[in-house]
């Protein structure tokens, strides 16, 4: 522990900055409490934890000159109310958890940052007080163009828009708490080498985590080992709100170990999103499709996840807008229901496993699908498909496949499949079944189908 003499002597060399530390402070008992070391007492430059006064200007004087100067501050338990805050290119802030609340006074924004290096964060709340947000401003922290973020055990509490909006930003948010956003949790654009990792992101009005570009191209965020739990689409849509996790026009991302329950809509929801992994997560009680890689992408893997209670389990489609390329093995998708948010788009919901073009779908595990077990292509749209070894128990159609003129091949072999009611492989054209099951009858009719060794009981 740093007595005060060591402290004294540690920040001798700091007045040519501006930060000179007043003669009455007790260094060694600030020192004790502090999450990072070294850290100065916020307390001992004019804040006041607990006081009713507005400290904004107290509270970006010091975070000015702890920049200038390049240390820490600690802030000791209590509230501060501030409003307005621009950070300074270096800030290095923590609090003792749960205890240390910096609340949104109002009429702006709480904490914005622009160009900075480094945002350090540890051990704060941050209480937007559900009060109204600046058109200025995404979210209660707004920090654009920041070469590194720390962000460590925090909470978002009640925020009027994005809890934490990020815009070109790189770093890590680790262990925090996010609820009760009107927008999103956690909403990222452009990112560059960022990780959000063991989060808890509940109760927002619009999105849980959001991982978004304004063009296609490399993100590379990792999303991983977060819990995402009831998340709204108070916005409406048919899907752009009320995902527990979503990237859109993001490449190279991962999504694994995630749990996500009760969304609106998808659980995981990837548009547009190419070389994307989503792996050994938890969906459920989604309130559409669980887990969605749509429109353009190129290479999807979902491997290992368990959907249990959707509309639709799993979905790689939209072949016609350029949807191509994945693989879907090893999941376990169980429980669905014909009934979703909104009025369905034929075939209509109730897709224990949905998949298009230059797909594999092999060893998933799928029971209680009302519709279709697994669903291969729609209308014209369906090329190079292969189902093996798959097990579906309990559904309308095992495996309901296009047969429309001109589609391409597609492989349906050593398939298990028990109990499906109108037939355990079907041939469509658009939502017509147009033949009796194929997996009785073979496919000799159809050129680009290969249906072997199939096992129906």
């Amino acid at each position: 522990m740093l007595n005060r003499r060591d402290l004294l002597s540690g920040t001798a060399g700091l007045a040519a900055g501006g930060l000179v530390l007043p003669a009455s402070a007790d260094a060694a008992a600030t020192t004790e409490a502090n999450s990072m070391p070294g850290a100065i007492d916020a307390t001992t430059f004019g804040l006041h934890p607990g006081s009713h006064d507005d400290q904004s200007r107290a509270f970006a004087n010091l975070l000015r000159t702890a920049s200038d100067s390049d240390v820490a501050v600690f802030m000791p338990p209590g509230i501060y109310l501030v409003s307005n805050i621009t950070l300074p290119r270096r800030v290095r802030l923590s609090g003792v958890p749960g205890a240390t609340r910096i609340v949104y006074g109002g009429d702006g924004h709480l904490l914005l940052a622009d160009e900075a290096e480094k945002i350090e964060l540890t051990g704060l709340v941050f209480d937007g007080a559900n009060r109204w947000i600046g058109d200025h401003a995404q979210g209660l922290l707004d920090f654009r163009r920041v070469d590194e973020i720390a962000m460590d055990n925090c909470r978002i509490v009640g925020s009027g828009k994005n809890g934490l909006a990020l815009q070109h930003v790189s770093g890590r948010v680790e262990r925090c708490t996010i609820s009760g956003a009107a927008e999103a949790g956690i909403y990222s654009v452009e990112a560059g080498r960022l990780r959000i990792s063991a989060n808890t992101v509940s109760d927002c009005g619009n999105g849980g985590i959001l991982v978004h570009r304004w063009e296609i191209g490399e993100d590379g965020t990792l999303v991983m080992g977060n819990r995402v739990e009831r998340i709204l689409a108070r916005n409406g849509g048919t899907g752009q709100f009320g995902n527990g996790i979503n990237t859109y026009r993001a490449d190279n991302v991962v999504i694994a170990n995630n749990s996500v329950s009760d969304c609106s809509f998808s659980a995981i929801r990837a548009n547009s999103s190419s070389n994307l992994q989503i792996v050994g997560n938890q969906a459920m009680r989604s309130g559409e499709t669980a887990i969605y890689a749509e429109f353009a992408y190129e290479g999807a893997v979902i491997n290992a996840n368990i959907v249990d209670g959707a509309a639709n389990g799993i979905s790689m489609v939209n072949f016609n807008e350029g949807g191509r390329m994945g693989v879907c093995s090893g999941n376990i998708v169980r429980n669905l229901s014909t009934q979703g948010p909104y009025t369905a788009d034929p075939p209509g919901f109730g897709v224990g496993i949905a998949v298009e073009a230059d797909c594999a779908a092999s060893g998933n595990v799928i029971e209680n699908a009302p519709l279709f077990g697994i669903n291969i292509g729609w209308g014209e749209f369906m090329r190079n498909v292969v189902a093996t070894g798959n097990v579906i128990r309990k559904a309308r159609t095992g495996i309901g496949v296009t047969v429309v003129a001109g589609v391409g091949p597609a492989i349906i072999t050593d398939n298990m499949i028990d109990g499906a009611e109108r037939g355990a492989i079907v041939g469509f054209e658009w939502t017509r079944q147009v033949t009796g099951d194929l997996a009785a009858e073979g496919s000799d009719a159809y050129r680009h189908l290969t249906v072997e060794r199939n096992r129906v009981s």
